[in-house]
């Protein structure tokens, strides 16, 4: 009816609608770590190999122009000094391929908007899928991040503590050492609110495998 004011907002539904957002990001990342975490126990009942460092890994790349659908503020480059250590659960598929799971681990710099911070990550389960003689082989795995700063000019990351996800390939080709290529995102899904904003980062890789066996 004409003349009646419109309700202002209730700023304590405001806080709890942002509350219920929260939840169910959290809700999801818990189903996505529960997935990976069957995997891995489902592997005990195959064929068990043994925890083992598995590479080393430098690695150096630059962000890409969005982050997974919004757009990017800041242009990024990272480069950090990453381990990979082989869990203790693997499955043999064929003659020559294997699934495994590794540990991924890194520490390193992330620059932007002329500020350097470190960055450290730590990825408990990713999945591997490639041949035994290391020729070639995918994986994909999530984890989390700390960053020793969290805003790089007008980016905001939200806070120290992001997600990670990341997949790629890796080729070893020339005794151990070999090549690789990954793309990783970090993001707080909301965990500091809806204004953050993370970085998708292209990482270029030379690596070198302890051992003679991936």
């Amino acid at each position: 009816m004409d003349g009646i004011a419109s309700p202002l907002p209730d700023p304590a539904q405001s806080q709890e609608v942002n509350y219920v957002r929260q939840v169910g990001a959290h809700v999801r990342l818990r189903h996505v770590m529960a997935v990976w975490l069957s995997i891995v126990m489902a592997g005990s009942s195959a064929a068990a190999g043994e925890f083992r460092l598995e590479s080393l890994v430098l690695r150096g790349g630059i962000s890409g122009s969005s982050v997974i659908g919004e757009e990017q503020q800041t242009d990024f480059n990272q480069i950090d000094l990453a381990v990979a250590a082989r869990l203790p659960w693997e499955w043999e598929i064929g003659s020559g391929w294997i699934l495994g799971t590794r540990l991924l681990t890194s520490a390193g710099v992330l620059r932007g908007s002329q500020e350097t911070n470190g960055v450290f990550t730590l990825v408990p389960m990713d999945v591997m899928f490639g041949r035994k003689d290391g020729l070639f082989s995918v994986d994909m795995g999530v984890g989390g991040a700390l960053l020793t700063d969290y805003k790089y000019g007008n980016q905001n990351f939200g806070g120290p503590f992001q997600f990670v996800w990341t997949f790629g390939a890796t080729s070893r080709f020339a005794g151990p050492f070999g090549v690789g290529y990954h793309f990783q995102h970090y993001s707080d899904a909301t965990l500091y609110g809806s204004n953050s904003r993370g970085v998708d980062l292209h990482l270029f890789e030379l690596i070198y495998w302890f051992g003679t066996g991936k």
